[in-house]
């Protein structure tokens, strides 16, 4: 006898673990019970091994080590094995298969929109485990709630490394990413999300949603957001979206209209929905959620101790895990050039590269160290804890992602943001630098600058933190899972816009109160790389590449591309 059972990668599995699988068959074990009445065969299972059918075994089928009780033997009219009775026997109620659930999606494309998945789904199944009834005037949690985090793209029709095809907006095409995302789209023309999106690549997820009936989705994702919107238009079910952005500026690709709720990280990205025609109440400022690892207490002294870091000098944490590995070359070209100078912060900070799962980039670094005599460098790989590495951190040295720099925020250590910065990212560090939160510097000898001004100015540093209060949210995970289920409890309307089927929605908004360039100006900026760019390629002047698109007479913008 086999069942199906479905397998979904838990909270607080490694980041590492293996995509989603879809489903799995294993076998069951065979339960000897005593024989029973016709109308109580079917809840035996339940009175007799509570778990016999919900538990998934992996074991040798030639041994009966996982079996609830021992076989009788085989002589022994007085028992039967159920095994051998009908399928349906084994198998619980239908209704009690399906628990009630909370689907939260991300899309692999780095590691950011993942740790805001799961910050989320921790919060969630920290709040349903909590003993006692909750009294802080929420809606309440079943005791029974599911909560399942999901990569979108294991649902696509087409299966592809999310890492690597962000990695290509990184290099020389990148002016095609900031065309279609960074300029285009932050304008007035507006995405809605339609069902074409489940029509052409995830009608496997409509399909799960169909059968699943989840009470709410939630989505760190563009992706993940416009595939939960087609699903529930196609199925015709009436669950809350909620939209949690990981950067601190929102694209125009976001289903703006569909959505039932924006999480967003502070008033300025607020002030890019409203004019893109969502509704205030649509608008919760929470930040973006982070571990609740990052909202403990450590005892600074203990984890360095542990980690066998100095007591008496500054820890300085160097970032350079990558799990996108385009944007870190130049990063960890930075961190190579810095090494020779190390030796002249040996009295006063202790640097620790942390190189995350790439080994090899872990044994180079070991063995510039030890080449170089460092005796103020410690090289770790990959960090279970690095909330408390963090918080024993008096520096840190980082990429501007959203997810890293909220991190950071809510650990509490300064940041000295390297290198440079594209599509959102670069919306974070003028984020960051404006408020000084954070340094930026886009080489190593700005970085060798910056390290030395802090060495001899170390309150720079505090006020640092003190200004980086101002962007932190260290529950903003909690508060996103609250907002969740007052919307699950919220009454729904069916005639409600939201859930009209179409297959394509575009519409046109306000311009956003921030963006990074004027739309006009914007466009032909990136105009500009694409042609100055296939100049290169070509061997020819970039203004001969204009004239030959057209593209000053059909812009009429002659004095941008003169002082571009």
């Amino acid at each position: 006898m086999f069942a199906l059972h479905r397998t979904r990668r838990r909270v607080g599995e490694p980041a590492n673990v293996g995509r989603r699988r879809a489903c799995r068959i294993n076998p069951l074990p065979r339960i000897a019970v005593e024989p029973l009445p016709d109308a109580a065969m079917r809840w035996a299972p339940r009175t007799l091994a509570p778990n016999a059918a919900r538990l998934r075994y992996d074991y040798d089928m030639d041994t009966d080590e996982n079996t609830a009780r021992p076989l009788a033997p085989e002589n022994e009219p007085a028992s039967i094995e159920l095994a051998a009775a009908d399928d349906g026997a084994l198998a619980p109620p239908e209704d009690e298969l399906k628990k009630p659930l909370v689907i939260v999606m991300h899309a692999s494309v780095g590691s950011g929109h993942r740790s805001a998945a799961y910050a989320v789904a921790q919060a969630f199944e920290l709040m349903r485990d909590a003993d006692g009834e909750r009294t802080d005037g929420q809606p309440p949690i079943p005791d029974d709630l599911d909560i399942e985090v999901i990569d979108v793209l294991d649902y696509g029709r087409i299966v592809f490394d999310g890492n690597n095809a962000a990695s290509l907006f990184t290099g020389a095409t990148r002016p095609i990413y900031d065309l279609t995302w960074r300029f285009t789209l932050t304008g007035r023309l507006l995405w809605g999300g339609g069902s074409i999106w489940s029509h052409l690549m995830y009608s496997k997820f409509t399909d799960y949603v169909r059968d699943r009936q989840p009470l709410a989705i939630v989505c760190t994702h563009i992706t993940a957001a416009n595939v939960a919107v087609a699903a529930r238009m196609l199925t015709g079910q009436h669950y809350p979206i909620v939209c949690v952005p990981t950067d601190y500026e929102t694209e125009g690709l976001w289903p703006h209209k569909a959505a039932d709720l924006f999480c967003v990280a502070n008033e300025s990205m607020a002030e890019t929905l409203r004019p893109r025609k969502v509704p205030e109440e649509s608008i919760l400022i929470t930040g973006i959620p982070t571990r609740d690892d990052f909202r403990r207490a450590y005892d600074r002294p203990s984890v360095r101790e542990q980690l066998e870091l100095p007591q008496d000098r500054r820890i300085v944490l160097a970032l350079a895990g990558a799990y996108l590995p385009r944007p870190y070359v130049h990063f960890r070209t930075a961190l190579d050039k810095l090494l020779p100078y190390l030796h002249g912060f040996d009295d006063t900070l202790h640097f620790v590269f942390v190189a995350g799962s790439d080994a090899d980039y872990a044994r180079h670094l070991r063995q510039e160290c030890d080449d170089l005599g460092l005796s103020n460098a410690t090289v770790l790989d990959y960090v279970d804890d690095m909330a408390a590495l963090m918080a024993a951190s008096d520096l840190a040295i980082c990429k501007s992602g959203g997810l890293t720099v909220t991190e950071c925020l809510c650990a509490q250590v300064p940041m000295i943001l390297l290198g440079k910065a594209y599509g959102q990212e670069k919306v974070n560090v003028r984020m960051l630098t404006s408020l000084g939160a954070a340094m930026h510097v886009t080489t190593s000898r700005e970085l060798l600058d910056a390290l030395r001004h802090i060495e001899k100015n170390p309150e720079s540093i505090r006020s640092m933190l003190i200004n980086g209060s101002f962007l932190r949210h260290p529950n903003a995970a909690e508060d996103i899972a609250n907002a969740t289920l007052r919307l699950i409890a919220a009454p729904k309307n069916p005639d409600d816009p939201r859930y009209r089927k179409h297959l394509l929605h575009f519409y046109w908004g306000k311009k956003p109160a921030h963006i990074r360039q004027g739309r006009r100006r914007g466009f032909a900026s990136a105009w500009y790389q694409v042609c100055a760019l296939c100049a290169h390629r070509t061997g020819g002047r970039p203004m001969s590449v204009y004239w030959l698109f057209g593209a000053r007479r059909s812009l009429g913008c002659a004095s941008i591309f003169r002082n571009a």
